[in-house]
């Protein structure tokens, strides 16, 4: 009887064993866990796409909410990336070279250029002198960063097809220095700022040699740069807009001013990445002066100007050395690397097929909001897959225990079929919970404007902010206030320049003809012409 007693304790420990083992087995499935973080990820994708922002994978969309500092490019970023001509400032007679002839040899010169800002004058020339016919180019050479080179001949031909008489009513209103005339059905000026004769037939020889582009383009190809057209040249660049000095047989004839319009919605979304704890950095190859005005419609508090196309992503690479997480925003092919190298890339669809490819987010609307979107969609993803993650650990910390029999002594336990219910609910809870992300809204102009972006907006507009200056990559900047530049920082200034040159010269051989090499790709963000 006795040992009968035995045999069915024993068999009844066993039976108790067994089922905690299956109860254990079926309340421990991994399901949830497994679901946490990918299940956030698919719907977080989603919820991008549905708000104009293809997200590549999870890898960027976990990244995202990480960024500390996001940089950037100027022309078809913080820019609409539609340079239009807006002046011309002439520096001849216009006895020793009409108007007519100027916008010939000008607009012929860029007719082989591939940069936005040649394109520009091209169409515009071509469109207001009403011909399809260009005069003869050769030897055409552009330099990257630097400007174009070339010959032309065959004047006198273009200005025959031209179908345009107002030329000869805009030459003679061109008679002495500061006048100035606007071309009909148009805002462009053309502005006669200094009057050279033609010393011989200088300007009137059958083949014309053309450079264009920045000061020390010109010098490079043996013209002379006279203190007028520096004076110019600084003004233009003050009032942000790209200005392109030109020169026929040796002598600098005047320059062209290039403006592309600020996005309505840079400043907004400039001050919410900010307000959202991200520094906010231009990155641009265009010069110093023009990247300054830019960052002081938008409230960008540090640039760095005159940027070569191949130093971008090397910039990039010493800021991550220094522990911060990258957000590259761009557009060109020029951005192509800096995009890939970056923690987090943002291309906008309207770029090149090339930055596009490289970037890891993509903005199908050319709208900087969408960037504090992709930011926000990131930090709530995160959010989610964090919460989804703590409760599959509470549910297993909470329910293993209780399966395998722990609280059995208290009368407290729970049958196979329930912890098969009960991991199946927790899969459901993790995929319900995953599914909340649908209700993210995405940031809007209306719903980011605020009475503090306002006081900031004015601020703005009342020159009050505080940037800081960096020329290439090895300047540590100059700290500007206002656009007037106090004694301090004309000395910060000097310092600046003379840290340039022994930062260069600890450069090795090898690594600073790279950095000065310019043979690299078409920079769509120079001021220069290429």
């Amino acid at each position: 009887m006795k040992h009968h007693d035995n045999m069915e304790r024993l068999e009844a420990a066993f039976k108790r064993a067994f089922e905690a083992a299956i109860t254990v087995l079926a309340i421990a499935c991994p399901c949830s866990l497994g679901l946490a973080t990918p299940t956030a990820v698919m719907v977080g994708t989603g919820v991008g796409a549905n708000n104009g922002i293809l997200i590549k994978g999870g890898e960027p969309l976990e990244t995202a909410h990480k960024v500390t500092t996001v940089i950037f490019d100027k022309t078809g970023t913080i820019t609409e990336g539609k340079p239009k001509l807006v002046r011309i400032r002439t520096l001849v007679s216009q006895k020793a070279l009409q108007i007519d002839r100027i916008l010939c040899i000008v607009g012929s010169a860029e007719s082989n250029s591939e940069h936005p800002i040649g394109v520009a004058i091209a169409s515009f020339v071509k469109e207001y002198m009403g011909t399809e016919e260009w005069t003869t180019v050769r030897r055409f050479h552009a330099s990257a960063g630097s400007g174009i080179s070339c010959e032309i001949s065959d004047v006198d031909k273009m200005l025959q097809n031209s179908k345009n008489d107002d030329v000869v009513l805009l030459a003679k209103k061109l008679s002495r220095v500061g006048s100035f005339v606007q071309i009909p059905n148009s805002d462009i000026e053309i502005i006669q700022d200094d009057i050279h004769e033609d010393p011989g037939t200088l300007f009137h020889k059958e083949t014309l040699a053309v450079v264009m582009g920045n000061e020390r383009w010109l010098i490079r190809n043996g013209v002379s740069v006279d203190e007028n057209a520096y004076t110019i040249l600084e003004e233009e660049q003050t009032k942000g807009c790209i200005a392109v000095l030109f020169a026929v047989n040796g002598r600098c004839i005047g320059v062209i001013s290039i403006a592309d319009k600020v996005k309505k919605e840079a400043a907004l979304a400039v001050w919410a990445l900010q307000e959202m704890g991200n520094h906010v950095v231009l990155l641009t190859g265009d010069n110093i002066k023009t990247a300054e005005a830019i960052a002081r419609q938008v409230g960008i508090t540090e640039v760095f100007a005159e940027v070569l196309p191949n130093q971008k992503q090397l910039k990039i690479q010493h800021l991550q050395e220094n522990g911060e997480v990258i957000a590259m925003v761009g557009d060109g092919i020029n951005d192509s690397p800096a995009l890939a190298c970056a923690n987090v890339g943002i291309a906008i669809a309207a770029g090149s097929d090339v930055a596009i490819e490289s970037a890891g987010i993509v903005l199908v609307k050319n709208d900087l909001i969408d960037v504090v979107a992709a930011i926000a969609l990131s930090k709530k993803t995160t959010r989610r897959i964090r919460i989804n993650l703590l409760f599959a650990i509470f549910y297993n910390a909470i329910g293993i225990p209780i399966a395998a029999g722990v609280f059995l002594p208290l009368g407290f336990s729970i049958q196979p079929w329930m912890a098969a219910a009960a991991m199946a609910m927790s899969s459901v809870s993790v995929v319900s919970s995953s599914l909340l992300l649908r209700t993210f809204n995405k940031p809007t102009i209306q719903s980011l404007s605020s009475a503090e972006f306002y006081r900031h907006e004015a601020r703005l507009r009342m020159g009050q902010c505080h940037i800081v200056l960096h020329r290439g990559i090895n300047d540590f900047g100059v700290r500007r206030q206002n656009s007037k530049l106090s004694v301090g920082s004309v000395l910060s200034a000097i310092s600046s320049v003379f840290s340039s040159t022994q930062s260069l010269n600890r450069v090795k051989p090898k690594d600073r003809e790279k950095l000065l090499d310019d043979k690299m790709p078409l920079d769509c963000d120079s001021s220069f012409l290429a």
